[in-house]
């Protein structure tokens, strides 16, 4: 099993402590060994095979937001605290421009959620140009993008990662419209697999 960069971060002090309150302290210890174990399934980054077609989730969750931004649609998933948090390219395409905006940290589901500190990928691909969000919520402090200004991606390949939230968004190209989501509201989606809209 993979798991997602930083998890030493968190992982290697609890085990550390784990092995010393455990002689000490026996409770202590055994809330540090869990609260390891919580971090390493936390931070799992398994293997995903993406469709032949449609443009795929970004994140593991939940459909939280689809909506109409002029001549634009976003589709935006939750992350649940038991969903992976390792976030895949919705298409392949150059990334353009990476760009990371300070902001709040409100739940990432609400709707002032929008103006959270935010990474936002443009992506310039064969069916236009994508924008790829990640958004922090209310316990997420540290976004993650793996990639840079001029970089290639892959469908469905690892593009960063969030620790501990919260929310990620594609927006689509004007060429597609509402009819093309292929997902609906609170539908659970999976990244890197799930097709969440399709091109006519």
């Amino acid at each position: 099993m993979k798991f997602a960069p930083g998890y030493r971060r968190f992982a290697v002090p609890a085990f550390v402590g784990a092995a010393i309150f455990a002689f000490v302290l026996p409770p202590v210890g055994a809330f540090l060994l869990a609260f390891g174990a919580f971090v390493l399934w936390f931070f799992r980054d398994p293997e995903r095979s993406p469709p032949k077609e449609g443009i795929i989730s970004p994140a593991d969750g939940r459909v939280s937001v689809i909506r109409e931004e002029g001549d634009r649609v976003r589709i935006g998933v939750f992350m649940n605290v038991t969903d992976v948090h390792v976030n895949r390219a919705p298409v392949s395409g150059t990334v353009r421009e990476v760009t990371h905006r300070p902001g709040a940290h409100k739940p990432a589901f609400s709707k002032d959620s929008d103006k959270n500190e935010r990474v936002d990928i443009v992506v310039e691909s064969e069916d236009g140009e994508f924008e790829i969000s990640q958004i922090a919520g209310a316990f997420a402090r540290r976004i993650h993008p793996y990639v840079s200004a001029g970089d290639e991606l892959a469908r469905g390949e690892r593009f960063g990662h969030i620790d501990f939230g919260s929310r990620a968004d594609v927006l689509l190209p004007p060429e597609y419209g509402v009819e093309d989501v292929a997902v609906e509201k609170g539908e659970s989606v999976t990244a890197g697999e799930s097709v969440v809209a399709r091109s006519e």
